[in-house]
């Protein structure tokens, strides 16, 4: 007992030692540091700075956000106060906060995974060095940052549930329980875990397992702290008001072959928001256990994994075929099934996939000999490429974080143009709007998925030209909107364009007489606007520096 104990300590703490070099690049170049733009740098770490700017962390449901569209931005739409992340990055500088966030979650990643398989999936000191390696490697996923423990905490409440489930219940499940809430987001992964836990617990009634009363509370419990904590989520529900944005949105599309086609991409390759880097050594070792699971009938032995398996391909399957445009008679009819995305029951595949990659080395180590080392090099080979897709070395071509937010820049701006920020409002062409939130300027565009559709309405004036001229930024701009940029027909969705590129804007045409209704006074320009006198914009000066990635032509409406 005392040899295991060492031994799993040893091997803990090598896991967190390699977690620990694994994040070092955040702390250590801060600023510098290079990571993940889309859904973060372009968002999400800027809406935490507007947001502890705003004064309006606490604001009433009914509160907005006076910086963005005009001030009719939704408080609401920033999430809940009493999310851990929002406090980080309110009480911290921008890439402290994020180092802090990324280690707390990778680190509960790390541990939820480990008590999980240790007490559950695969017990016995046998499969202690298996159950650290498929920990860690799960710890290492690309996870969407702002997600916190909206997936990557699943193992660690899994653990809960299937120890009360036991009747083994204790304060620490309980304890587990109430704070992952704190730091995880319902609608980006406990949703669909917490109703697959009620699945989960109906199945057992069916089976005549009992009504297991504690089981049933414990979800209850935890869905009532996710309610309490996502308050504003559950008022924006019950209370829809005016329409907003959402209420364009469109899913059901696509036809079903290309569903198919879908349905197998998401298998293979996995989904940008919840990145699981499976394919190229997880993929194949469970197609090898499944081939030792069928060719040995161990159906009965290995049912766990073959459910794993099996559940790992619905998950797939369900998430492609949400967008079926079979579902559109439904949707007519039911509007929410538009407004909330349904195909995320697919952000259970990151535990679903860990979890069945630690139960097929397992199988494959069972068969001795040559397939025992096959399996530990699998394992060893996952943790090196997972090492390998670090952000600094994935995002080493993109903008550094003080390259992106380029402060030094617009604060000359701000100097130039020598007005109060609230007293005029600003957009930008070729630019994430976010970067001119996250240095303080009022800005008429955004990225946001929930604000007034009226709002939208009226942006849409201002680029009604350049939509007719692309099929698809109109598209992108009609069904979804979630993006209200000054998009144009010549850049199309292309929103980060450097300070070296030799491209020029031709044939712009904005309504920029609705740009000076809604106080539309200045553009933030990556590029030079060759007609722009025919837009009534003025080029006031170009702005660059050797800390921005960006070169930013200044022009003024008259």
């Amino acid at each position: 007992m005392i040899k295991e104990t060492t031994k799993e300590r040893r091997l803990i703490l090598f896991a967190l030692l390699v977690l620990a070099v694994y994040l070092s690049p955040l702390f250590i170049l801060q600023e510098n540091a290079h990571i993940r733009v889309h859904d973060n740098l372009d968002s999400n770490l800027a809406w935490y700075k507007v947001l502890a700017r705003s004064g309006e962390i606490f604001g009433g449901v009914q509160g907005v956000i006076p910086q963005i569209i005009n001030g009719v931005l939704p408080r609401n739409a920033f999430g809940t106060e009493y999310s851990v992340i929002v406090w980080l990055h309110s009480l911290l500088p921008t890439m402290v906060a994020y180092g802090v966030s990324q280690a707390l979650t990778r680190v509960v990643a790390f541990l939820g995974m480990y008590l999980l398989l240790k007490k559950h999936l695969l017990p016995g000191e046998k499969w202690l060095t298996l159950n650290v390696t498929a920990s860690l490697a799960f710890a290492l996923t690309p996870f969407w940052p702002s997600g916190m423990l909206s997936t990557l905490g699943m193992p660690l409440a899994l653990w809960a549930f299937l120890n009360i489930r036991s009747g083994e219940c204790s304060v620490r499940d309980y304890v587990v329980l109430t704070l992952i809430p704190f730091y995880a987001s319902i609608v980006l992964g406990f949703f669909f875990f917490l109703s697959a836990m009620g699945i989960f617990w109906l199945t057992d009634v069916i089976r005549k397992k009992g009504w297991n009363l504690p089981f049933l509370a414990a979800i209850a419990y935890m869905t009532f702290v996710f309610m309490l904590v996502e308050y504003r989520l559950v008022y924006s529900f019950l209370f829809k008001g005016e329409p907003n944005s959402r209420d364009e949105y469109f899913h059901a599309h696509l036809p079903f072959w290309r569903a198919v086609r879908l349905t197998f991409k998401n298998y293979v390759l996995g989904h940008t928001h919840v990145m699981t880097l499976h394919t190229l050594f997880i993929l194949p070792a469970t197609f090898i256990a499944i081939y030792f699971v069928y060719s040995k009938k161990l159906w009965k032995q290995e049912k766990l994994y073959v459910f794993l398996f099996s559940l790992n391909f619905l998950l797939s399957l369900w998430y492609a075929f949400w967008f079926y445009e079979g579902w559109l008679p439904l949707t007519k009819k039911f509007h929410f099934l538009d407004t909330f995305n349904f195909a995320r029951y697919h952000f259970l595949r990151p535990m679903v996939i860990y979890a069945s990659f630690a139960l097929a080395l397992k199988i494959i180590v069972l068969q001795g000999g040559s397939w025992a080392k096959t399996a530990k090099w699998l394992a060893v080979m996952q943790i090196l490429f997972l090492g390998l897709y670090n952000d600094e070395i994935i995002y080493r071509n993109k903008p550094s974080v003080k390259e992106f937010y380029a402060e030094e820049l617009f604060t000359e701006i701000k100097n130039h143009i020598a007005l109060p920020p609230e007293e005029f409002r600003v957009a930008s062409i070729g630019l994430h709007p976010a970067i001119a939130q996250y240095n303080g300027f009022y800005t008429l565009d955004t990225y946001n998925n929930f604000y007034p559709l009226s709002y939208k309405h009226q942006f849409r004036k201002i680029i009604e030209k350049e939509l007719a001229k692309n099929k698809t930024i109109r598209k992108y701009f009609d069904q979804w909107g979630g993006r209200c940029y000054l998009f144009t027909a010549q850049l199309g969705k292309r929103y980060m364009i450097k300070k070296d590129s030799k491209r020029r804007l031709k044939n712009l045409e904005l309504n920029t007489d609705v740009f000076k209704e809604m106080g539309g006074r200045y553009i933030f320009s990556a590029l030079p606007i060759d007609n722009a006198a025919e837009n009534q914009l003025t080029l006031e000066r170009v702005f660059q520096s050797k800390t921005s990635a960006w070169k930013v032509y200044l022009y003024k409406t008259y």
